[in-house]
């Protein structure tokens, strides 16, 4: 018989307490015990998780208004300063952003994780004035609490599948994905492979506009791809599949966030990023999904490439799965070479393993994407016109 759900269906047996809920490491001997069709039949719901570095991601903020009221035109928070160019008393502030005072010490991620455990942030803002708007200057401070709203929005996250990095060069170097040691000293990785929740939705059948998601310990949405989105189908001599380059653009109210699941990183020689952590749940609608979400690490392939290559196009040195990046030493050039992760699993578990729990509590309900995403993206190459 061929199962088919929709998510009404599947909301209202959630709502009754009769769901049945497993994350995408559970689903995988279940599948390997009972074949795609019966677990396709006994399962409603499959979790996913990933937590990492998300550098495109910032926080949405309204102050509220002073007496007298100030027309915010220049805007630092702990010394790191917010994009004003909005309302009044409205700013984003980027996670990347460097502090003035600490530089790479301390930056917008870090001002995001202090908002979320709480900490007073010191605001000092500048203004031309104007009729309106007559004060110049303020300087106080704020917490969570005290203002209006905090809106994480990250219009790049939860990146499908990327690249393991190594350093042909003689030299370390240090970038976005850690250090990168001489002579394919290391390589770097950054996915949760099996749990990855674009890996586990690959063409993007349940995952859309409108998808409610696990952000940061509290329900987020999807509201957009995420820029750069070029979802590819990439297919070797030997049958070898890779699926990359699917980004989201998610949205969550910050208040309600945890640090456990939004922290602040600094990697040395580049800069500072928030680590985020996501988690999506994919409805089991037929049995075309459930092999989707059955996905082992063994079969998540991605490639190899040299950083030490300074120009936009680097070259691949070979291609890897994830099983084998987990075990700790790869194989590049006939040299064995360690692995280190940038993405935790372990937190990819738990992010996992709560979202299924929210479920079975009935505190989370699957929402059907109002719209799918376009399939006829470009990758496009800034232009250097003189």
């Amino acid at each position: 018989m061929t199962i088919q759900r929709t998510y009404e269906e599947i909301n209202k047996r959630i709502k009754k307490g009769e769901a049945v809920i497993v994350t995408a490491e559970e689903i995988i001997p279940i599948v390997e015990e009972k074949g795609i069709e019966k677990a396709t039949e006994e399962i409603d719901v499959v979790t996913t998780g990933t937590f990492g570095p998300m550098c495109s991601s910032g926080v949405i903020i309204n102050f509220g208004h002073s007496d007298p009221p100030i027309r915010m035109q220049r805007v630092w928070l702990n010394d790191v300063e917010a994009y004003a160019g909005l309302a009044a008393v409205d700013v984003y502030l980027g996670a990347t952003q460097l502090s003035e005072s600490e530089g790479m010490e301390y930056g917008g991620a870090h001002v995001i994780e202090d908002l979320i455990s709480g900490k007073e942030i010191k605001l000092k803002a500048l203004s031309q004035g104007t009729d309106c708007y007559p004060r110049r200057e303020i300087e106080t401070y704020i917490t969570k609490e005290s203002i209006n709203q905090a809106i994480l929005f990250n219009p790049r996250n939860s990146y499908q599948n990327y690249n393991v990095a190594v350093n042909t060069s003689n030299k370390k170097i240090y970038t976005y994905m850690g250090i990168l040691l001489p002579d394919i000293g290391n390589a770097n990785y950054c996915t949760s492979g099996q749990l990855s929740p674009l890996l586990n939705d690959p063409q993007f059948k349940t995952i859309g506009i409108g998808t409610r998601t696990f952000l940061g310990g509290a329900q987020g949405y999807i509201v957009w791809e995420g820029t750069q989105f070029y979802p590819q189908v990439i297919k070797d001599e030997n049958e070898k599949t890779i699926y990359k380059g699917g980004t989201l653009a998610v949205i969550g109210d910050l208040k309600g966030m945890s640090t456990d699941y939004i922290r602040a990183a600094t990697f040395k020689g580049y800069g500072v990023t928030l680590v985020v952590g996501i988690g999506i749940p994919i409805p089991i609608l037929n049995s075309e999904i459930m092999k989707n979400v059955a996905v082992k690490d063994e079969d998540i392939w991605t490639e190899i490439i040299d950083y030490s290559f300074p120009h936009l196009k680097k070259p691949s040195l070979g291609r890897v799965n994830y099983k084998q990046l987990r075990e700790g030493n790869i194989t590049i050039r006939g040299k064995d070479v360690p692995t280190s992760p940038l993405s935790s699993y372990a937190k990819a578990q738990e992010i996992a393993q709560k979202l299924k729990e929210e479920i079975l509590r009935g505190k989370f309900l699957l929402q059907e994407p109002i719209q799918k995403f376009s399939k006829e993206n470009e990758f496009k190459p800034l232009l250097e016109i003189r």
